[in-house]
């Protein structure tokens, strides 16, 4: 047997050299021996080899198995065969400095020969001279942080990271997968930490775990705490997030990870869209359960593969309800003919059999309808009774039910009704015809319900088509067509004219025109040159270029926008809890008119007074409509949160889509916000004898030395004006006053009147002035000075975006109030905001300055909202009723505002405002319809025209009714579409 310490089961094996035996009967006996020793769970002993191997619990010292032997006849030996091995469990290893690390370590302690650490089986191997207890390794581990520990093997613990999960279902998911791995005890995953803790028999290999992962579909990912890994953003199969929310919103934001109804209304659960497109799949038209993730022929017939379209959770729910409205209208139509036909004089179908023949007919075309293409209303309702959240599909269960289930009644137990139920051949009134049509009808506004629905959220349909779902990757000078889920942050891209651009990034070689409408807005394409950055979905011109790819995935500004509009869409507006107010009352109230309406027209109606009664109470629980108040906000909100993403208006949630059309009051930020944030030269001014370009170039020459950004803007300048400059020489930059170099043996100096002094430079009188007037406007000003003398001067300002002024002036046109709240000095403030009108400004303000301002307008009554870019504004966006980042800013603006305007214009501030305007006049349209329609309505059903008209309404137009009320509010809500902002 091979020597040495090695894992069985939980146990420990020590192999010993035996001296003494002779014959099978030495064996037998030393072998008995030693199985009696305390602790000892097997020996075998070898008598050609003179060895004995011993499996115990916890190790043995030897001197113990001397001891036994000595007690024995005979001349027996025990010893250690040599060095010792033996294998201990390691934990708290992430990486190989951790395992380098714990080898160190073990290695120092006193007797060890060597030890061997192996990272991916958490195991370190560790020959000795003779035993060392394992408490004094474990006390070195100890001494050295206590970050690592050894035991005996056995049961291990480890903890690894898991990425991938976005909710509980994620959690549960993995945790099932990850206990189902042969020889794992118990496994606890944690969403909050994405960590997974696994306790083992004994340690098993990290890519098993992999590997089950991979197999169950690869949408999660298991890796060591502390690994970096690049995910692959894996979707569920179909395309979508997997995540599922209510159309109604009935319990605010919350999402499901299964599709189903929603718990509260019944209605469809909708899943929410996919942030990167989804991959295209190849088909065979042939064999369709042939699909292939390249191009090429199908391996059963040899015919090319054709695309697939990725198909929608909607479109699914939309064929399977239109699959169910077909059967239901086949069976249903039968039975309608079949009641109508009474009214027909010598009805003929009575010369084939009898109405009590017919009336088992309509009963056997009715259960398809009711027992399987309807039969979720009644699950829908009867759930709705049993948690008490009653809704639509409560009273069309209850109306429905009671005319099935009667029908049913009285066809098997005529004798129990009295006379006035009966018609004149002596049959029960039966009502399969009014049962099926009814749930006919609904299942009808359930499909064009749920055709409808696909178009709200179209927008960020549009927007998922704008990004490619390949890309050309460059390796090592190599073009390769790959998958966009294949592209990693730092690969090099490239872009053909009239691609779309796959990721976001920057240039690397070349330059083009963007046309980048599909997310500002703008339709006027935007050179770019190299080092400028570029956006997913966007689309290149005529010339190619190579990109490095920086952000992809779910990371990219598409991604993010779909996301933005995605979580706006299932936020509740304010005004929508005066809806869900109403519909928590609703149902109760039909019920009990219904009632109400049953008694009156049995003790009031002509005879036969209780059918009346009985179909005027079904009327009225089918025509009330709970649905068309719940689906009133939720549907605009949808399509106008998506009308705002296609212009560039990214809206955070629905409170802010609802509020902005109350602001009276903008506070702006003026650099970045109102100016382009970037300095830039306005002018050049020389003294009569000099050539201005001349002293641009020295300019340029002397400034392209520096880092400064106010230095970069001249090198600009002369960029811009096509002048070609040299480099300058003995460069010197003096802080605070400016800079010198030497440029074709001129000494130039570039800075302001303290550098001037220090260099002995006369300034004339009419220069100062000038530079006076400019610096009082705000500007910054450079002297420039050539061998000591002046020739003149530079004027450096931030300048106002060509938008700010048309924006600004038509906001306060509408009677908004424009304030501009800046870090910047008093007089720069007071210039731009003269020049652009403004209802006032503050200068030399702080983040908490700027906060404080905005809690004093609001405690005047103002509705506040804050257009700002940087980290300095986000206290005050925060702080504002509604808070609006440019996105051009910075993450920590945008995180804390809760509209986002991508192009980063003020233009957009407008928009917003208009569009929030259509949006809370479609919403009370909505919710005005959806009023009106039951306040109408249901004293209709329930009779009040009668007395006066004779008009009753049947519960199967009652039905009717009640689908296209639904379908006329999503409709509404879908004309925002077409309006313009």
């Amino acid at each position: 047997m091979k020597r040495g310490f090695f894992k069985h089961k939980n146990n420990m094996k020590h192999s010993y050299k035996i001296t003494g035996m002779t014959c099978l009967g030495c064996r037998s006996q030393v072998e008995s021996t030693l199985r009696n020793v305390e602790g000892v769970k097997d020996a075998w002993v070898d008598l050609e080899e003179q060895k004995a191997e011993i499996e115990m619990e916890k190790h043995i010292p030897i001197e113990e198995f001397q001891k036994a032997l000595k007690k024995i006849p005979g001349n027996y030996g025990i010893k250690a065969p040599g060095p010792m091995v033996h294998t201990y469990s390691v934990s708290g290893m992430t990486c190989n400095g951790c395992r380098s690390h714990v080898e160190e370590t073990l290695n120092k302690v006193e007797g060890v020969e060597e030890v061997k650490v192996d990272l991916e089986k958490a195991e370190a191997e560790i020959r000795m001279k003779k035993h060392i207890p394992l408490e004094k390794f474990q006390k070195a581990l100890e001494d050295d942080g206590g970050k690592y520990g050894i035991h005996p093997p056995g049961p291990v613990t480890k903890k690894f990271s898991v990425s991938g999960m976005t909710c509980n279902g994620c959690r549960s998911h993995v945790e099932e997968t990850l206990n189902k791995v042969e020889g794992v005890e118990e496994a606890k995953v944690d969403l909050e930490k994405a960590e997974a803790e696994i306790r083992m028999k004994k340690h098993i290999p990290l890519k098993k775990f992999q590997k089950a992962m991979e197999e169950d579909g690869g949408n999660y990912q298991i890796h060591q705490l502390g690994d970096e890994v690049k995910t692959e953003n894996k979707k569920p199969k179909g395309g979508g997030t997997g995540v599922y929310y209510c159309p109604m919103h009935c319990e605010g934001d919350k999402t499901y990870d299964q599709p189903g109804d929603c718990p509260v209304c019944g209605m469809d659960l909708v899943e929410e869209a996919s942030l990167t497109p989804a991959a295209t799949q190849y088909t065979c038209p042939m064999h369709p359960e042939i699909v292939e993730d390249e191009p090429g022929s199908c391996p059963k017939c040899g015919m090319e593969l054709v695309p697939m379209e990725p198909e929608s959770s909607e479109s699914k729910s939309y064929k399977k309800l239109l699959k169910k409205f077909k059967l239901a209208v086949a069976f249903t139509l039968p039975i309608f003919i079949i009641a109508m036909s009474e009214m027909i004089p010598d009805n003929p179908l009575y010369d084939v059999m009898g109405m009590k023949y017919w009336n088992w007919v309509q009963f056997a075309l009715s259960i398809p309808v009711v027992f399987y293409a309807t039969w979720m209303f009644f699950e829908r309702a009867y759930r709705s009774i049993k948690t008490w959240n009653l809704n639509m599909f409560t009273l069309i269960g209850i109306g429905a039910g009671i005319a099935w289930i009667f029908s049913v009644f009285g066809l098997v137990f005529p004798g129990f009704f009295p006379e006035q139920f009966k018609t004149e051949m002596g049959t029960v009134h039966v009502y399969f015809e009014a049962a099926t049509v009814i749930l006919t009808l609904v299942l009808l506004g359930q499909v064009l319900e749920a055709r409808a629905h696909s178009k709200t959220n179209s927008a960020i349909k549009e927007l998922l088509k704008l990004a490619p779902n390949k890309a050309i990757k460059v390796v090592n000078g190599e073009e390769k067509e790959v998958s966009i889920n294949e592209i990693h942050s730092g690969d090099i891209l490239r872009v053909k004219p009239g691609d779309k651009i796959p990721v976001d990034g920057v240039i690397e070689k070349g330059n083009s025109s963007i046309d980048e409408s599909m997310i500002t807005g703008e339709p006027i394409p935007v050179d770019k040159t190299e080092g400028d950055k570029v956006s997913s979905g966007t689309i290149n011109g005529n010339r190619s270029f190579t990109m490095k790819a920086e952000k992809v995935g779910e990371e990219t500004l598409l991604s993010q926008i779909i996301k933005m509009v995605n979580d706006a869409s299932r936020s509740q507006a304010p005004i929508q809890k005066l809806a869900d107010r109403i519909s928590g009352y609703f149902v109760p109230v039909v019920v009990m008119i219904s009632v109400i309406t049953f008694i009156v027209w049995a003790i009031f109606g002509p005879e036969p007074s209780y059918v009346y009664a009985l179909v005027n109470a079904i009327a009225v629980l089918i025509i009330a409509c709970p649905c068309a108040l719940g689906l009133a906000t939720p549907m605009s909100v949808m399509v106008g949160v998506g009308k705002g993403a296609q212009n560039g208006v990214l809206i955070k949630n629905a409170r802010a889509l609802e509020q902005m059309d109350d602001i009276d009051t903008l506070i702006i930020d003026k650099t970045g916000t109102i100016t382009e944030g970037k300095p830039k030269v306005e002018k050049v001014e020389v003294t009569s004898e000099e050539n201005k370009e001349e002293i641009i170039k020295l300019i340029a020459s002397v400034n392209s030395q520096s880092e400064h950004p106010l230095a970069k803007a001249t090198v600009d300048f002369a960029r811009e004006k096509g002048l070609k400059f040299s480099e300058a020489t003995d460069f010197n930059a003096f802080t605070g006053k400016g800079v010198i170099g030497m440029v074709s043996d001129k000494k130039v100096a570039i800075g302001n009147d303290k550098l001037m002094q220090a260099e002995d430079v006369q300034i004339t009188s009419e220069i100062k002035e000038k530079v006076i007037a400019e610096q009082e406007q705000g500007k910054t000003v450079s002297y420039v000075a050539v061998d000591s003398r002046i020739v003149g001067y530079l004027t450096i300002t931030d300048p106002i975006k060509k938008t700010s002024r048309e924006a600004l002036k038509s906001l306060m046109d509408d009677g908004v109030e424009v304030f501009m709240f800046t870090g910047d000095n008093k007089k720069t403030a007071k210039s731009v905001a003269e020049e652009l009108g403004l209802s006032g400004f503050k200068a030399g303000m702080l983040p908490e300055d700027k906060q404080n301002e905005i809690k004093k307008l609001q405690q005047q009554g103002k509705k506040v909202a804050m257009a700002g870019d940087g980290i300095n504004d986000a206290p005050a966006l925060a702080q504002a009723d509604i808070g609006i980042a440019m996105g051009t800013g910075t993450d920590v603006a945008i995180e804390s505002a809760e509209i986002t305007l991508v192009k980063g214009d003020l233009k957009s501030v407008k928009k917003a405002k208009t569009l929030s305007k259509k949006v809370m006049r479609n919403i009370k349209e909505n919710l005005f319809f959806a009023l009106i329609y039951n306040t109408l309505g249901v004293p209709i059903a329930a009779g009040v025209l009668f007395p006066v008209f004779g008009l009753l309404l049947s519960p199967m137009i009652a039905a009717l009714a009640m689908s296209f009320s639904s379908v006329s509010v999503i409709a509404n809500a879908l004309r925002l579409r077409t309006t313009k902002i």
